[in-house]
């Protein structure tokens, strides 16, 4: 049957379930699944890892590999059942007409293929069209990505192109055959916000001029906001509320979805007043799930002999437009009622000065030609006259995108790297010299780091106590193996693990767990200063409150001075007293939380406010999104580090931004920043986020 002219749903799900088959058991993933999309709609699917949204989306593509079946249910193409096709029809609808965009842009692409090859294949294999049409259309959708320069474009390699840029291929790719429901899972988790914002932006705009309707899988309400009309929450495996989006966000009616908009830092929440609020308890794993509802045993609204009763179907929601929700107490629980404040605590002092930094440099030496060595040397700035003081209890926040120097920072604060010039003073003795090896054990200990992913940390291959005592061996900490044993137990504790998890090995902790294995050795020696390198963007949202809370209580105990390296601006503002903004090296804004929140900004801290999806549909933003990628450090601009991407430059006269690079001014209260724009022009900046008026 031709679908031309087909009006209906462009996508049906009805009840299904898929299940994964082990030798042992059959493993249900996703449980009476059913969602609709209809033309040019756009659906977000919502949930913490593993709640079975990807396996839905792998269920579509008729792609769930050797293990997974459709054990129940039905999904429906334009009116056809999937499940009943032969492989010769999917395989004429997967790529044409149902495209998907995954996680990791270089797993999509050849990385032996010139871009333009690989784009024309698309339409030649599927429609049988001419090189030349092939080529004339792979131009025209690199233009629609936004991309620089795209007959250059279609002539390069995926590996000389940045990630941004390696996404958009990929989602060009997905639009060739202007298919007409697109797949997004998770597309922009491993880019920059600014990167994020533009492709999102990107993806709202193709969407519209091609029709197509779109299937966006995310953990990130707000970008679900930004991006979708309609929503749908996952836990563990059910659908458990699905609405428009302003219905859901605004009127929830499901206590999961409540719990996970109390866990994320949005404005007005205070780390101080207002502490975010974490879900108890954890994830169930698939043959683990509870009897009745799965949510049960986490909700605060849990009634025992009803609850845990029977299996809980989704119930309509009379307020909204197809709104429902899988819980049996919806229209008995006070929706308005105040949260109950998680404990408010006093806000510290911040001490005296722990750590100073005074105009450190770090320069690294690089071959001009990389791979025979030889040639010119090219000497790549990754820091540049970078000054700060750090204070005992103070949280410092460190953004930026990545390639602006963070981690080189990190570096030559912990001694893995030494610095080309300037100094890093502790406790007032100068370090910048001391590489790691040469360091005392309080230097090491004083100084701990944090690191991103918890599952590199650990050594797989040792207990989690022994991991912690290893530690505590190394700071010297504890007279004797058994007061040792007791420390480690102790820090067990102070990171809120049971204590039988000194047992445990590693591959059996969730990424949550190994993330408080790592602060626990991180706190083993009492370090003083505790630099956190975006230390829960790994994780889910409801651990990520639990995991920034014990941070929290932790540095209010010992007065730790906690360096917050992170590029997402919501947990900053939630968490840091004082905020420095890099760029390509540069220190280009420093202040306290408040200062870098409001006007006037430095041009790119305002750029960087306007592309943080936030999930509150009161906020108003102002819509900056930047042009271009970031220069590279090996070759960065004239002048202004900034000015290649700056929307203000034209406010400056004499072309200034271009010849020199801006002083650093002071602008009162300890707020610095480095631009050349004049006060008058300052002081005419408008907030980028604004809560709505009533």
């Amino acid at each position: 049957m031709s679908t031309d002219n087909y009006d209906g749903p462009i996508l049906e799900i009805d009840k299904l379930s898929i299940s994964f088959f082990t030798r042992l058991r059959e493993i249900p993933a996703v449980m009476d699944f059913s969602c609709t999309v209809q033309p040019g709609e756009a659906m977000g699917l919502v949930g913490e890892s593993g709640c079975g949204k990807s396996t839905v989306a792998l269920g579509v593509m008729q792609d769930l590999g050797v293990n997974g079946r459709i054990v129940g249910g039905s999904i429906k193409f334009k009116g056809r059942d999937l499940g009943a096709m032969s492989a010769e029809e999917l395989s004429k609808i997967r790529g044409s007409e149902i495209a998907m965009i995954y996680q990791e842009p270089m797993a999509s692409l050849n990385p032996a293929m010139k871009i333009g090859k690989q784009l024309m294949e698309v339409p030649m294999i599927h429609e049988g069209v001419s090189e030349a049409e092939a080529y004339a259309r792979a131009l025209e959708v690199v233009t629609d990505v936004k991309l620089p320069d795209p007959e250059r474009m279609l002539k390069s390699y995926p590996h000389q192109l940045s990630g941004g840029q390696q996404q958009r291929i990929v989602i060009a790719m997905a639009l060739m055959s202007k298919p007409s429901l697109l797949i997004l899972d998770e597309p922009t988790t491993a880019l920059d916000v600014t990167v994020e914002a533009a492709v999102v932006e990107l993806v709202k705009d193709l969407g519209k001029k091609y029709g197509t309707s779109m299937l966006f899988i995310s953990h990130n309400l707000g970008l679900v906001l930004e991006t979708c009309d309609r929503i749908c929450v996952m836990y563990s495996g059910e659908a458990v509320e699905t609405g428009k989006i302003e219905d859901v966000f605004d009127h929830m009616r499901h206590p999961y979805t409540q719990a996970l908009f109390r866990s994320i830092p949005l404005p007005g929440a205070d780390k101080n007043a207002r502490p975010l609020v974490a879900i108890p308890g954890n994830f169930p794993l698939p043959h683990e799930r509870p009897s009745g509802c799965n949510f049960g045993p986490r909700c605060d609204y849990f009634e025992g002999g009803r609850c845990d009763q029977g299996d809980i179907k989704m119930s309509e929601v009379p307020e909204g437009d197809r709104h429902g929700s899988r819980c049996l107490k919806w229209a008995e629980i006070d929706w308005d009622a105040p949260i109950v404040a998680a404990n408010s605590t006093e806000k510290a002092e911040p001490g005296k000065v722990v750590l100073k930094m005074d105009n450190l440099k770090k320069y690294y030496e690089v071959a001009a030609n990389a791979l025979f060595g030889g040639g010119n040397k090219k000497v790549v700035k990754a820091n540049e006259t970078l000054s700060f003081e750090a204070r005992e209890s103070e949280t410092l926040a460190i953004v930026g995108e990545s390639g602006c120097g963070k981690s080189t920072f990190a570096k030559v604060l912990m001694g893995l790297e030494t610095a080309t010039d300037g100094e890093i003073i502790l406790d007032n003795r100068p370090i910048q010299d001391i590489a790691i090896e040469n360091r005392g054990t309080d230097i090491v200990s004083d100084i701990q780091m944090v690191f991103q992913n918890p599952f590199d940390t650990l050594n797989p291959s040792m207990t989690v106590g022994s991991q912690i005592i290893r530690a505590l061996e190394i700071f010297g900490v504890g007279d004797s193996q058994a007061d040792r044993h007791d420390r480690m137990l102790k820090l067990l504790d102070l990171v809120k693990l049971p204590r039988e998890f000194a047992g445990r090995m590693p591959r059996q902790l969730s990424g949550g767990q190994k993330q408080r294995v790592g602060i626990a050795r991180a706190f083993a020696g009492d370090a003083r200063i505790v630099v956190a390198d975006e230390p829960v963007s790994a994780l889910d949202v409801s651990v990520q409150a639990a995991v920034t809370d014990l941070l929290m209580e932790i540095q209010r105990e010992h007065k730790t001075t906690l360096l917050f390296i992170s590029h997402d601006l919501s947990i900053v503002r939630y968490l840091s007293d004082r905020v420095m903004v890099m760029y390509l090296g540069h220190v280009v804004e420093l202040g306290s939380t408040e200062q870098i929140f409001q006007p006037p900004y430095h041009p790119y801290t305002e750029a960087l406010l306007s592309a943080v999806p936030i999930a509150d549909t009161s906020i108003e933003k102002q819509h900056i999104v930047l042009e271009g990628d970031i220069p590279s450090a090996m070759n960065p601009p004239s002048g202004c580090p900034f000015q290649t991407r700056c929307r203000w430059k034209d406010q400056v006269p004499g072309g200034l931004c271009e010849q020199e690079v801006p002083p650093v001014r002071n602008m009162g209260d300890g707020h610095q920043m480095k631009c050349h724009l004049a006060e008058d022009i300052l002081a005419k900046m408008e907030p980028v986020i604004k809560i709505a008026a009533e």
